[in-house]
């Protein structure tokens, strides 16, 4: 009966978009450019003797929706460039574009300082509990997405190594698949293994948008904790951007994004990439292994012999962009593959020599999407299938120590009986959006998501085995509707629902097991003054465990078929306020208080774990999880060449399940846990991070700047295991001990950024770091970077 309802509810507001687009106003947008052909952002763009105006955005676009009939004379002015006018005339329903090419005012350049919001700063005005990440800023870096995750308030990015580890990432006290991942608004749930965000460079990305708690529609899924959103863009219609890095532990890393696109809107995009390390860093043991694990070689300083990554990754497009029927329409295909040899099991206990892992993806997909298909309404559609593969191999007959010595054995396998087992998910998704401006402030829209999953597998070493194994599908289906009410620099109001069923297979009869649940949330910003907001949000989310959760991946995860929904009431208050004195000296302060409460919480946990066998780890729901916490961050900046920054994150992480479960009885212990109100374990609840950077320009040459940076980031102890068991005297035990690492950088830039070199320097002091139970991450590490880059209008 919801079901109905609601579908109801959307096939009427869906009429209403009709009804009212056949009279609906006129619209008119374009573009800015400079002589040059760069895009001209935060310029003025004035209907004269109308109360119509906007403002630019970071790529030169403008918009006016629901403007009424009739001629009209458009000023527009940015600072730097002469005012340009013309005349137009606007007529009903009909949807008008007027491009601008500016002229630069030599008069001022050299004196005047562009104040304007980005892309980037828009988003982070949303009524949503949300950071956005300059990606733009970060070109010059060796850094991936994770890496400049790391640096946002309330996220802790974990990796159990170095280039192509296992990561995780904590977002306000959830982790893993609580979190979802998107690029360009795409769920990244079927991309396997190939392409991850601890192996996509930063220079792939124009932004990346990070949601906590409250996930709006338009990123149609089920996450429980958050969200991250990798923005690529399309800022550039023809130019080149290369760059290539060498640094420590033998680590290339390469990038190429590129476009071209002919005057009537065929468009060919190009982004490839590639990682390779040995990561073959050297590790203490003292500082890795806990709770006495091999007493004998506690002192020793050894160095990882079996650790090499490398991935490779070609993404391509080609279609229409800028059409009366489509802004753009794409046919892509994204390539991959990658190969990464396995150290290590959970802890460093198990060593291994030779067992690795393969993966690749092979992805077609189709995007289009249109803004004002009739005035007010704009569609979204997305869709793609994986083909790749992923296998795990393990056929030595030898096992391994830390000096690297290999000792032969009779039976196969570093770890149990061995494998060779490929196996290929054959998992898709489709995506629609359609949102309409029902007036100046009013909006409405629906969205809804299915994704596939089908798991075919192939044992290559006991292929009679094949027969034996369980069919492994799952259907899932997001539905989503949203209100939106926006009064610039006043009000910004949503409302939104989730719908949620799922249907897979789970055993060897083929028995479908189905699922369902409604969310509902809603997000409030309002502005004291145009630069100061407060804002709230509330989301009843909820998640139904993944593929993965209730089928394992078949290397080191088993899964869990038993697995119930999680849900969780997840409230942020939040702040944002921007000032400056002297016109000189601006600063920006964003505050956020949260609250999660989740019920059937998923977390993982290790099972198996001696000498002889690897650890495998496994997922298991928890009655209660509840979370509080604060996080913050001060910026500053001096006459736009000095800035600084700091954030600060504490959460308070406290398991509410007052029973452990006995699995030999099939209930519930009488007793109450010793973990009951302990704090969840291997979870950091205090760190933060600051940077500091200066930027001198016209360094030895007119064009030329050099810019000088310094990041520090500290983690404060944390349990590795329920802070109840154990010896309470002891602080060491069972914890972590206090992190700093401390990263410098140089970039020097020529001819206006075309060519530019770089330096960076990571954990200077050489000091263990390590986010994941023993596992410890590189040390002292230096890299140089090389980047080209060249735009043609």
């Amino acid at each position: 009966m919801q079901i109905s309802k609601f579908l109801l509810l959307g096939i009427l507001c869906t009429c209403v978009f009709f009804s009212q687009a056949q009279t609906g106003p006129s619209s008119l947008k374009g573009r800015l450019t400079s002589s040059t052909g760069e895009s001209v952002p935060s310029a003025t763009i004035k209907l004269q003797n109308s109360a119509y105006g906007a403002v630019s955005d970071e790529n030169g676009y403008y918009q006016f929706s629901n403007v009424a009939a009739g001629s009209y004379s458009i000023l527009v002015s940015a600072i730097g460039f002469h005012p340009e006018k013309k005349n137009v005339k606007i007529e009903t329903g009909k949807q008008l574009t007027l491009n601008f090419t500016l002229a630069e005012d030599s008069r001022n350049m050299e004196t005047v300082n562009v104040i304007g919001r980005t892309k980037a700063q828009e988003v982070n005005r949303q009524a949503f509990n949300v950071t956005a990440v300059d990606a733009t800023k970060l070109y010059n870096t060796t850094l991936d997405i994770s890496g400049a995750l790391d640096r946002v308030a309330g996220v802790r990015v974990r990796e159990s190594g170095g280039v192509g580890s296992n990561f995780d990432i904590s977002l306000n006290g959830f982790s893993g698949r609580h979190i979802r991942y998107f690029i360009d608004g795409i769920p990244m749930d079927n991309f396997g293994s190939s392409f991850q965000a601890n192996n996509i460079p930063i220079n792939v990305a124009e932004r990346v948008e990070v949601y906590k708690g409250v996930v709006p529609i338009w990123l149609g899924s089920d996450a429980l904790g958050g969200a991250i959103n990798i923005v690529t863009g399309n800022k550039h219609r023809n130019y080149v951007d290369a760059s290539y890095s060498y640094g420590s532990f033998n680590t290339h890393r390469s990038v190429i994004n590129a476009a071209a696109t002919s005057k009537n809107g065929f468009t060919v995009q190009m982004s490839a990439f590639q990682n390779y390390s040995d990561n073959n860093y050297k590790i203490q043991i003292e500082q890795l292994l806990q709770n006495n694990m091999l007493p004998d070689r506690r002192s020793e300083t050894v160095r990882r012999f079996h650790d090499v990554y490398h991935n490779e990754t070609l993404i391509g497009n080609v279609g229409v962009i800028n059409k009366s029927w489509a802004d753009n329409l794409l046919i892509g295909l994204t390539l991959g593959q990658n190969y990464k040899e396995i150290q290590t099991a959970a802890r460093p206990i198990a060593v291994y020599g030779q067992l690795h892992r393969r993966g690749n993806i092979l992805m077609p997909s189709l995007k289009y999407k249109k803004t004002d298909l009739i005035p007010g309404l704009e569609v979204t559609v997305n869709a793609n299938y994986n083909l790749g593969y992923e296998t795990t191999i393990d056929t030595a007959k030898a096992d391994y120590d830390w000096d690297g010595i290999r000792d032969s054995k009779t039976s196969m396998g570093e770890n149990e009986n061995g494998q060779h087992r490929k196996y290929w998910n054959n998992n898709g998704l489709a995506t629609a959006m359609v949102s309409y401006k029902l007036a100046e402030h009013h909006g409405i829209a629906l969205n809804n998501l299915f994704s596939t999953f089908d798991r075919k597998q192939k044992d290559v070493l006991f292929p009679e085995l094949d027969a034996q194994n369980v069919p492994k599908k799952m259907d899932k289906n997001v539905l989503g509707f949203g209100y939106s009410y926006d009064v610039a620099n006043k009000w910004s109001l949503n409302f939104f629902g989730k719908y949620i069923l799922l249907k897979n297979v789970v055993n060897s009869y083929s028995q479908k097991s189905t699922d369902q649940k409604f969310g509902y949330g809603t997000a409030l910003a309002y502005y004291i003054t145009p630069n100061l907001q407060i804002r709230a949000s509330y989301e009843l989310a909820n998640r139904i465990p993944e593929a993965n959760e209730i089928f394992g991946n078949l290397e080191s995860f088993k899964g869990n078929p038993s697995l119930k929904p999680e849900q969780s009431d997840n409230l942020n208050l939040g702040v944002v306020y921007g000032f400056q004195i002297n016109e000189v000296n601006r600063f920006s302060v964003t505050a956020n208080a949260i609250y999660r409460n989740a019920s059937d919480y998923i977390y993982s946990h290790l099972v198996g774990g001696t000498s002889q066998q690897r650890d495998w780890s496994t997922v298991s729901n928890r009655d209660g999880v509840r979370t509080t916490g604060i996080d913050a961050e001060i910026r500053y900046s001096y006459k736009g060449w000095l800035s600084a920054g700091t954030t600060l994150t504490y959460q308070n992480i406290i398991n509410m399940q007052k029973h452990d479960w006995d699995p030999n009885a099939g209930r519930y212990y009488d007793e109450i846990s010793w973990a009951y109100l302990d704090q969840m374990p291997n979870i950091p609840y205090f760190f933060g991070n600051g940077d500091l950077s200066a930027s001198f320009k016209n360094v030895f040459r007119k064009g030329n700047n050099l810019t000088l940076g310094y990041n520090v980031l500290f983690v404060d102890r944390f349990w590795l295991d329920w802070p109840s068991y154990g010896n309470p005297s002891d602080e060491d035990k069972f914890s972590t001990k206090v992190q700093l690492s401390h990263d410098v950088n140089f970039v020097y830039s020529m001819k206006n950024g075309r060519y530019n070199i770089s330096m960076e320097a990571r954990n200077i002091a050489d000091k263990p770091v390590f986010d994941n139970y023993a596992l410890q991450k590189p040390g002292r590490a230096f890299y140089l970077n090389f980047r080209y880059f060249i735009n043609k209008p």
